[in-house]
């Protein structure tokens, strides 16, 4: 039945918003009356020779500094409050406005002190706080049922209408609620169990008790906002200092701006259902739909984001991302490349044309993908559903016709066109490009914006997660054939769906590899936490028995297991009041961090080793260990940058090696290779500290 325009008889525009007290949440938000006074009937005659009217000019209260010739041509409804108006100009970047109305429709509405309000067509049921400029808006509205993004039912409310994300899978079957407060933990937390229908049902609970169910509450404009040139924002909560031109249209959306972590939203863009972070910046004609934006993320050049779970310090241009759940330092730039039902796992980046999405083996939109961090297809690779790949995969130019299940960390996958059949070289970024392993692993660090930091991330290649998973490719490879010659390929089944057999290339060094990787990592942690702490190596080694060997990587802090599962426990028997309680759960994780990383360090060295204590004698083995490998360290990123200066085909657009330097800079002057250089004596320095 289509709805048509009904007529309402009397002056009734601006009142009726809920049954009962209509002002109780905006004045809870706003407060009440008492700051505030009735026009007088001088100021009253004023307001009218400036071409102003109202319904009833009893509804109308003003701040006592109050300049009746700062309001023009304005028509207010309802109950409209207006804070301090005086004779001066509000200034923005060069955009520079007097303090004030003019030419708008305020209905219901409260106005801040010392705002400029220019040009705002319709303007109903909004909180609209110090010092913010509204220039040229057709509309801004709150409707009496406003969820403000977050996946909640209203009282009264059809329950069809909750909003729900369809992430890692377009089926829905592990769809989670947008909410305010969520972040990369939480949606990890809740779509990975979608079995546990308990945990389901707590999280849905927990989410509806964190944010209010009752209508009523009113749209809000944080304090020194600036809105210009825009469309439509309905149902839409602002914080602080936003700035917003040229927005198609906003609806349903909370955008958690802050004067630390202001959020900028740019021209011709569209979002509706969804929650945008602190630090955020959305550019130039991007769509996102039913989706969390988490802190410092952008979206730029046409991005289309939608079902989705963006992490921190991530950037997506020009590409669709659909049914998605994707942690911090997620990079993918390209107009060609889209990524569809995956969580990929954080420090991750896709290049042009690189097609991961595809779901032509099943009857239904039910495949997926998962990728632990560092995941990096190239140009125009396209992976097939479903598939599952291991940390720092790198996945070269190619047409992958099987499904992939590829358990060898920093390893580079290869389509061998020629002879028809997958290879994987393992540890290949250890072994040939040290340089950009080790460099993104500060530059990830270093590209930390964010103010409020309550997703905690690691960002070291080496940690965890992933010596669990070098520990299970090191004694993977240790199982196979040996072939008589070392660089003949191993043929192996299990890690692609298809009757031929892959290859393994260089297994012997890639054994090698992995256990020069396991050392560093052991030794760099005991290392580092012996520094910090001030302890000498046979203490910490004593409670080595606490380790714990699985770790889960949630939203990109990484915790061992067994706390997850008695957190989903907890949730269960509903011991936490709303999502900001959980999430000191995660906090004290955290403080934990450093001393469960380096036991598990110590543990997984004696797993290793097949020792049952760490001696004098071992340690000092471990420590020359340490000094050598970090040296090698050092020593390969410096190589690995210099092939970009040594190979031929480097000289082929230059004149002269000194026009090459002159765009590419000079090796020795590397920022990153000197820095690599402090990093290793600073690690060396440290070592010598260190007593058993």
């Amino acid at each position: 039945m289509s709805e048509t325009v009904e007529i309402i008889e009397g002056n009734v525009t601006g009142f009726g918003f809920i049954d009962g007290d209509e002002y109780v949440f905006r004045n809870a938000v706003a407060g009440n009356d008492d700051a505030y006074r009735h026009l007088t009937d001088e100021e009253i005659e004023a307001l009218k020779r400036n071409e102003n009217t109202a319904d009833d000019w009893n509804n109308i209260l003003v701040k006592d500094e109050f300049d009746p010739y700062c309001v023009r041509r304005t028509s207010f409804f309802g109950k409209v409050r207006l804070g301090k108006i005086k004779r001066v100009a509000l200034k923005y970047h060069d955009l520079e406005l007097p303090c004030g109305l003019a030419s708008c429709t305020i209905i219901s509405s409260d106005i801040g002190d010392y705002c400029s309000i220019r040009g705002v067509s319709y303007m109903s049921h909004y909180i609209v706080r110090d010092r913010c400029i509204l220039f040229h808006i057709r509309e801004v509205q709150t409707t009496n049922h406003s969820k403000f993004g977050n996946g909640i039912v209203k009282e009264g409310e059809n329950p069809d209408v909750l909003i729900k994300l369809a992430v890692m899978n377009e089926n829905e079957g592990r769809a989670i609620a947008p909410f305010e407060d969520l972040i990369c933990a939480d949606a990890f937390l809740w779509a990975d169990n979608p079995s546990d229908k308990e945990l389901d049902k707590a999280l849905w609970n927990l989410t509806a008790s964190s944010y209010s169910t009752k209508r009523g509450w009113y749209g809000e404009i944080g304090e020194g906002c600036v809105i210009k040139d825009t469309g439509i924002i309905k149902d839409v909560k602002i914080g602080p200092n936003c700035y917003i031109k040229g927005a198609n249209k906003l609806k349903n959306l909370t955008i958690r701006s802050t004067r630390e972590s202001p959020v900028q939203l740019g021209e011709g863009i569209e979002l509706v259902n969804g929650i945008v972070g602190p630090g955020c910046n959305i550019f130039y004609g991007c769509k996102a739909v039913r989706f969390v934006m988490c802190e410092n993320s952008s979206l730029k050049y046409g991005a289309r984001l939608i079902n989705s779970v963006l992490g921190d310090n991530s950037t997506v241009s020009c590409c669709e991302v659909l049914s998605n759940l994707l942690f911090p330092f997620h990079e993918q730039h390209h107009n060609n490349s889209f990524l569809i039902s995956s969580l990929v796992m954080g420090q991750s980046n896709m290049a042009a044309g690189a097609n991961i999405g595809s779901n032509h083996n099943s009857r239904s939109a039910d495949g997926e993908m998962r990728a632990g961090r560092g995941f990096w297809p190239a140009l125009s690779s396209s992976i097939k559903y479903n598939s599952r790949f291991a940390s720092f995969v790198m996945i070269s130019k190619g047409t992958y016709i099987h499904e992939l299940n590829i358990k060898l960390p920093f390893s580079l996958l290869s389509d061998n066109l020629k002879h028809g059949y997958r290879q994987i070289y393992p540890a290949f970024l250890w072994i040939n490009n040290m340089y950009a392993l080790e460099r993104n692993c500060g530059k990830f660090a270093s590209r930390d914006k964010r103010k409020q930091a309550v997703q905690h991330i690691e960002t070291d290649y080496l940690a965890p997660d992933t010596a669990k998973e070098i520990f299970d490719a090191y004694n993977y490879l240790k199982a196979l054939p040996v072939p008589e010659n070392p660089d003949e390929a191993v043929k192996i089944k299990g890690m692609e769906n298809s009757n031929s057999s892959m290859r393994i290339l260089r297994v012997d060094k890639a054994i090698r590899a992995y256990s020069q990787m396991l050392e560093y990592y052991c030794s760099k942690e005991i290392v580092s936490y012996c520094s910090k702490n001030g302890i000498r190596v046979s203490e910490l080694e004593k409670r080595s028995p606490e380790a714990c060997y699985d770790w889960l990587n949630m939203g990109g802090q990484l915790v061992p297991s067994h706390k997850v599962e008695e957190l989903k426990e907890e949730i269960k028997k509903g011991k936490f009041k709303n999502w900001k309680e959980l999430h000191k759960v995660y906090d004290r994780w955290n403080e934990e961090y450093p001393l469960e990383k380096a036991l598990n360090a110590i543990a997984t060295y004696k797993l290793f080793r097949g020792i049952n204590t760490i001696t004098e004698g071992i340690w000092n083995e471990m420590a020359m260990t340490f000094e050598e490998t970090r040296k090698f360290i050092d020593e390969q990123v410096y190589n690995s940058r210099a092939k970009d200066y040594t190979r031929s085909f480097r000289m082929w657009t230059y004149k002269s090696k000194e026009e090459m330097e002159s765009v590419t800079g000079k090796l020795e002057e590397n920022s990153f290779i000197i820095e690599s250089r402090a990093k290793t004596e600073k690690m060396i320095s440290e070592l010598k500290t260190i007593l058993y």
